[in-house]
């Protein structure tokens, strides 16, 4: 039965997000704002529901969607694009595919005692980022 990831999660550190930024096509000073970005975490996970809320001081990002039902995501806010989107466990892993313009386009979700472990990948690039549970 895989993890309920429910609950608030501060991040804790992040490796290799400019160049993942980079292959994203985000440009240099959106990207050096982006890095300076210390994100949380809010996930609700009810069944095969889920909410996952990426808190900055800049502007929210909220994934809403059905675990294996893929969906029609928008990714303005990030970097312009859309894609077809589905979500699904394989193990204990929360894995995302992002099928669009840019190859090899997801992530996946992981917990590690009380850390939430996000790997962001986009054509070559891997972006990892550890978040700290507090409730």
């Amino acid at each position: 039965m895989p993890p309920n990831l429910t609950g608030y999660y501060r991040f804790v550190s992040q490796e290799n997000m400019d160049n993942y930024l980079r292959a994203l096509d985000i440009n240099v000073v959106l990207r050096k704002l982006v890095c300076l970005l210390k994100p949380d975490k809010e996930i609700i996970h009810t069944g095969d529901h889920m909410v996952i809320r990426t808190i900055t001081s800049l502007r929210d990002y909220v994934m809403d969607f059905d675990l294996g039902v893929q969906f029609e995501e928008d990714l303005g806010p990030v970097d312009g694009r859309k894609c077809q989107t589905t979500v699904s466990w394989e193990g204990d892993q929360l894995v995302c595919e992002q099928l669009g313009e840019k190859r090899n386009r997801g992530w996946r979700h992981w917990l590690e005692g009380d850390q939430l472990h996000l790997r962001m990948t986009v054509e070559d690039e891997v972006c990892v980022q550890v978040f700290q549970k507090v409730k």
